[in-house]
């Protein structure tokens, strides 16, 4: 198996493309709104911004917690980044 570090790029994106519409549900689901608003509420955020990071290691995150992540910055401003990202 191989170790997260040695993911290239083009694979992060092939994470990326399965992790969004999970988090995009949960935040649909978590702040009740649809589909569609949940989208604009993620791509302009700080948080989607540090998905497309490798370095943050954002992505091994559970959807849930990626949406909590969202729900803290959009009422604070800010993330707190947890440790094991």
């Amino acid at each position: 198996m191989k170790n997260f570090n040695e993911y290239k790029p083009w694979q992060l994106k092939g994470v990326l493309e399965m992790l969004v519409p999970l988090v995009i549900a949960e935040i649909s689901k978590s702040r009740k709104v649809n589909y569609d608003e949940a989208i604009e509420l993620l791509y302009p955020s700080l948080l989607y911004k540090s998905l497309e990071k490798e370095s943050t290691k954002m992505w091994h995150l559970s959807q849930l917690t990626l949406s909590e992540l969202l729900n803290e910055e959009l009422k604070t401003g800010k993330i707190t980044f947890p440790e094991e990202a």
